[in-house]
């Protein structure tokens, strides 16, 4: 039994020694002995092979490791409802209102009611900091409850800026606002003012 398959297994031993001894000298020194030509001694120069198969693996696991197991983050939304279509729009009384618009520089423009051709409202300037902007959300709010905050945002307000309004909305808890064009009346209102 031994003869008829001794030649492959003699091979078979053989081959899985050689991949058992390259598994085993991951890292060797290898001695190179050269004698010196004129037959003095010289010190022996030692070569250093180092296998780095294990650490591409580990490399490899550990990036898929933490591929994994990363949460990427979510994009936050902010919710915003609006009305539903229908044939007339609702009236909003003028003691009920203020008006916010958005202007250049980051600055807030506002006045109490509505800017229509009977009346020629106040017009007074604020910032989008804590003190500024919420500070007056939050009065308006203590004075008059159920008032209804209008923002209009001018071309020269940025995108952020309306968002920050929006912010602002939510952080006071303002239960009525809205998104308003601005309209002839109210360019009029800062042209006058010299905005």
């Amino acid at each position: 039994m031994i003869k008829q398959y001794g030649g492959k297994w003699l091979r078979w031993v053989s081959t899985n020694i050689f991949h058992l001894n390259q598994l085993t000298n991951m890292a060797e020194i290898q001695p190179s002995a050269s004698a010196a030509k004129d037959g003095k001694p010289r010190a022996r120069k030692v070569g250093f092979r180092l296998d780095m198969t294990p650490m591409v693996d580990l490399a490899f696991l550990l990036l898929t490791f933490f591929m994994l197991t990363t949460t990427f983050s979510k994009p936050t939304v902010m919710t915003l409802n609006m009305p539903k279509p229908d044939e007339h729009s609702s009236e909003i009384p003028a003691s009920k209102a203020l008006t916010l618009i958005l202007g250049k520089h980051n600055q807030v423009h506002y006045f109490y009611g509505v800017n229509d051709a009977r009346s020629q409202p106040e017009l007074h300037t604020t910032s989008f900091a804590s003190e500024g902007l919420r500070q007056l959300l939050l009065d308006r709010q203590h004075r008059k409850p159920g008032s209804v905050v209008l923002i209009k945002p001018t071309n020269e307000a940025s995108y952020q800026n309306l968002v920050d309004a929006l912010d602002e909305m939510s952080i006071t808890n303002q239960k009525k606002y809205a998104l308003v064009d601005l309209d002839r009346t109210d360019r009029e209102l800062l042209k006058q003012n010299g905005l």
